[in-house]
């Protein structure tokens, strides 16, 4: 894997790995899944070949998976519910002139 690409990148691309293997799939498999060559797969599955948001999707599409199941915990969508309680936080963090 290229020590070029972020360590969230390179989670995801192993979240993506893992849920093809999870999902029974060797590399030709899931290349005919998504209509490719087997050569596709590997690269992306190294990090030689970025993959593009639609072809994640395709990809979390034909192992069953969504996208942002495959995302680092870091980058998550957060609820409402946590974010107003983030900002209630932090509000409640700064001084009285700061609030209003």
């Amino acid at each position: 894997m290229s020590a070029t690409h972020r360590v969230e990148y390179i989670e995801f691309v192993t979240r993506l790995r893992q849920a093809r293997k999870v999902k029974g799939l060797t590399q030709p498999q899931m290349a005919a899944l998504l209509k490719k060559p087997q050569s596709y797969v590997s690269k992306i599955e190294t990090c030689e070949r970025r993959i593009d948001p639609i072809e994640a999707a395709l990809w979390c599409r034909a192992v069953g998976v969504t996208i942002e199941e495959m995302l680092p915990d870091m980058l998550k969508t957060v609820s409402d519910a946590d974010l107003v309680e983030e900002e209630r936080a932090v509000i409640s963090g700064l001084p009285e002139e700061e609030t209003h």
